[in-house]
């Protein structure tokens, strides 16, 4: 059996969603923090908004691999996921610099809450997906 660029495409995707899982943790951890005030919102907001564009990218990339290699079923399980971050980056609090996390509003019961259940839907779905490449 020939190695080819499918294959390779499933490679790179098995790193980089050991990295999407890896920043999934670190968006749960950090939000449960926040809730019980072990971090203030400013320092919390400093540490997960430089993460949030890698998170988007390495996702991107790994979709645009399957779209180049043709795995259209891996790609279709992707694309709700994408177009969750595109809207959820389009629609973000207004800052000054990149990310969705505003240290103003983070303390919220209601977005404090949503974002930790994104953060345990994202890691659930990325383990799902690790699991799913590595049998691709």
């Amino acid at each position: 059996m020939p190695f080819n660029f499918p294959a390779l495409s499933y490679i790179i995707a098995l790193f980089g969603d050991a990295i999407l899982i890896f920043f999934a943790i670190f968006h749960v951890i950090a939000f449960d923090e926040l809730k019980t005030d072990y971090k203030n919102p400013i320092d919390q907001c400093n540490s997960l908004n430089p993460l949030v564009l890698p998170e988007y990218i390495v996702h991107m990339v790994i979709n645009l691999l399957f779209l180049m290699s043709g795995q259209w079923l891996s790609l279709c399980l992707n694309v709700p996921l994408i177009a969750y971050h595109i809207n959820r980056y389009r629609t973000r609090p207004v800052m000054s610099r990149p990310g969705l996390y505003d240290p103003t509003s983070i303390m919220n019961a209601d977005v404090l809450s949503m974002c930790q259940r994104e953060g345990w839907i994202k890691l659930a779905f990325y383990l799902l997906s690790f699991f799913y490449y590595l049998y691709g």
